[in-house]
């Protein structure tokens, strides 16, 4: 996809789990960015009553929390233990918020006010959302550091190369990407590199 005339460009994050791709996407922000993110779409995607009554009928009503709204944690887990169950889960989500992320970035390439949309995805490329985008990014980050991040978030050993096992390697998505940005380097080096990439993807 290319901007047409008077809209603005969508920028498609890439890179590995824990990378840093939503830093880098509340930077672009700050710059003046709109960001559709598959995480917030899908929190929202979970709260819808009939998503919700399909998970527990499928996977039980322990993966509600004391709130009554699905544990993201708890369902995961139950998900990801079970190819069958993670291909289940995936049937019933991704469409959904495809369909919402699709309509977020048609709306904001709509508006005047909106300078570029930054789409936030974890399978962006699997997902085929790579050609509603104009350049694609990659957020690099060692493979060390994002165990280290995730597994402070809980994960067990493994996770991490178990649920990237299931997406495009890493190596090509780097090599589709226009641009690379170093999610490692002191936030100031990574900022730096945000704002030229900005400075660049909007330049007339």
């Amino acid at each position: 996809m290319s901007p047409g005339k008077g809209h603005p460009p969508v920028i498609g994050l890439l890179g590995g789990i824990a990378a840093g791709k939503t830093a880098v996407a509340a930077m672009l922000a700050q710059l003046g960015a709109t960001v559709v993110s598959a995480d917030d779409i899908g929190h929202a995607v979970l709260d819808r009553p009939a998503i919700r009554a399909r998970i527990v009928a499928r996977w039980g009503a322990d993966v509600l929390g004391e709130d009554g709204r699905v544990d993201r944690g708890q369902l995961a887990r139950k998900a990801f233990a079970d190819p069958q169950e993670l291909l289940a889960l995936e049937a019933l989500m991704h469409p959904p918020i495809l369909d919402a992320m699709r309509q977020q970035i048609a709306q904001a390439r709509r508006s005047p006010a909106v300078r570029a949309v930054v789409v936030d995805a974890p399978l962006l490329v699997e997902a085929g959302l790579d050609r509603d985008c104009d350049v694609l990014v990659f957020v690099d980050c060692p493979r060390e550091v994002r165990l280290a991040r995730v597994a402070a978030r809980g994960w067990e050993a493994g996770e991490l190369d178990r649920r990237e096992g299931r997406q495009q390697a890493l190596d090509v998505k780097r090599q589709r990407a226009r641009f690379i940005l170093d999610a490692h380097a002191p936030f100031e080096t990574t900022s730096q590199q945000v704002q030229q990439l900005w400075q660049e993807i909007l330049a007339p």
